[in-house]
Parts: structure tokens; C-alpha cells; sequence
């Protein structure tokens, strides 16, 4: 595919803590971003109903976009950020894909000029309908390629992924198999003050495990949000795993509904909790 990107500009950086606020599914996009190994979501466009987009979580080589011979978009989550605002970057080499020919991909390039962000070029909120793969071969058309090196360089990217599955008894929750054992990723859609309180008030009253088996571990800070990981036995299968998440998430919910200020045992559940994370972005 021959490359086409856009001439860099010198502007002026800006940081956004929440790139995906406003997006009807802003947990499914961090997941996406910092969580998924495989996947992908159909995105539809306000200006360009018709012009079919595909958001994945990864591209080969780490491109940012590419356009099928087609004319379907491939948008990769997963990018090499651009700028302090993800939303804008991608927002940017998507208007860079809309505008290249069929056969062409979108390379990196340095700071985007001003323009819209995802909120703004993205019909339905940008709401996610999310599938996810067991391999990357979604990438190519012809699913057993002639060269060897393509062959090659898929197969390689199969073996980094790590299995993982959806969880539906709650958005943006996902089961994934780490060498001995199993974990369980949950990304909370509240502001991250809003979550931790949450979970505090969980922990202190001994309500933060899941089910008989799942041992909270920590959680993950990602562009605003919080992503609570529990530890699992490796056996059970992700199924089982649907009921204790839904009870939790009714008890997480109910934490988030009170308004009063935490006692003094949920403070201290807190500091424990904010000493357990782990910033990703």
C-alpha cells in the first residue's frame, strides 16, 4: 500500500485527562485503548453515513489507519499518540483516512492541527458494539496469505494475544488468561474520585471480592477512568464468572447512589485502594 499523511504543522499541545468523555460508551473505548488484545467495533460517521469504519484495537506495524482496496477504514484505538488529546488524534488520521484513496494507509505524523475531536465527526454518541477476536487474522482479506512474510509476521502477532472474553453482565468488563491464572478487568464508566470512593465503601464493609473466588487486586488508572482487576483460578470458565459480576455490580452501583462523605474506616479502605494502583495514561 503506498502511504499518504498529513503535512506537520507546529501547534500547540494541550492534555486531556478524559479523551473518550462524551462518547456513549467511554468504558468500552479505554478498554479498547489499554485492556483488548483483539478487537474491533463498526463506527458510524454524522457526515459520512455511508462510508463504512472499522475501530480496531490494533493495526500491523502499529499504523493508525489503513484503507481497504474497498474503501472500508480501519481506525486503530491503539495508536502511537500524537498530542496530549487522544480524541483529537484519532479524530485527525481518521479525516486523513477519509480523504486518502482506496489501497492507502495513514502514517504516524507529529501534533494534529486544530480540528474536531471523535466527539464531533461520530454519529450515535460513538457508541461501541464491540467483537472480540481470538486473532488478528480479522486483518486480511484473504485469510490464508500467499507471503510468507505476512504469514509470518500474523502469526506472530497471534502469539502475544492474550485470550481473552467479554464479560456481558457488565460494560467494558473482561476476562483474560495470565500464565497460571486468570484475571478479571473492569473498566468503571464513573469519574475515577467517583469509583474510588465506590470501591472504598465496598472494601470497608468486605464486599469488593468476587463471587467466592475473585480477589481484588488493584486497579488500573486510565485517561480518567478506573479499571478494578481481580485475580482468578486459571480453571473456571468465563461464564461463571457472569452472576458474581452482576451481583458486584449491583453492590457497586449502590455504593455510587450514596451521598454521604465516607466514614473513617471507608477513608482508610480508600488510602489501601489508591496505594494499589497503577497508572497506564
Amino acid at each position: 500500500m503506498g502511504k499518504r499523511g498529513r503535512r506537520e504543522k507546529k501547534t500547540r499541545d494541550v492534555f486531556v485527562g478524559r479523551p473518550f468523555e462524551g462518547l456513549a460508551t467511554e468504558a468500552e473505548w479505554v478498554a479498547l485503548r489499554e485492556l483488548v488484545p483483539a478487537a474491533t467495533a463498526p463506527l458510524a460517521l454524522a457526515d459520512h453515513p455511508d462510508r463504512p469504519v472499522v475501530l480496531t484495537t490494533v493495526l500491523p506495524m502499529a499504523l493508525p489507519a489503513l484503507v481497504k482496496p474497498d474503501g472500508r477504514i480501519f481506525l486503530s484505538v491503539q495508536m502511537p499518540a500524537r498530542s496530549g488529546d487522544l480524541s483529537r488524534d484519532l479524530a485527525a488520521v481518521l479525516e486523513d483516512a477519509l480523504r486518502v484513496e482506496p489501497g492507502n494507509y495513514v502514517g504516524a505524523a507529529g501534533l494534529p492541527e486544530p480540528g474536531p475531536r471523535l466527539q464531533d465527526l461520530l454519529a450515535d454518541d460513538g457508541r461501541l458494539d464491540v467483537t472480540v477476536h481470538a486473532t488478528f487474522d480479522y486483518w486480511l482479506d484473504d485469510p490464508r496469505p500467499d507471503d510468507p512474510e505476512v504469514s509470518a509476521s500474523l502469526e506472530q502477532a497471534n502469539s502475544s494475544i492474550l485470550p481473552t472474553v467479554a464479560v456481558p453482565s457488565a460494560p467494558a468488563a473482561y476476562w483474560c488468561q495470565v500464565t497460571e491464572k486468570a484475571h478479571l478487568r473492569w473498566v468503571l464508566p464513573e469519574p475515577e474520585d467517583t469509583a474510588l470512593d465506590a470501591l472504598a465503601r465496598l472494601q470497608a464493609a468486605g464486599d469488593l471480592a468476587l463471587g467466592s473466588t475473585g480477589r481484588y487486586v488493584g486497579a488500573f488508572r486510565a485517561h480518567g477512568l478506573l479499571a478494578p482487576v481481580w485475580d482468578l483460578p486459571r480453571d473456571p470458565e468465563p461464564a461463571e464468572y457472569e452472576q458474581p459480576l452482576a451481583d458486584l455490580a449491583k453492590r457497586y452501583a449502590d455504593a455510587v447512589a450514596v451521598t454521604e462523605p465516607l466514614n473513617a474506616a471507608e477513608r482508610r479502605a480508600r488510602d489501601g485502594l489508591r496505594g494499589r494502583q497503577l497508572t497506564l495514561r
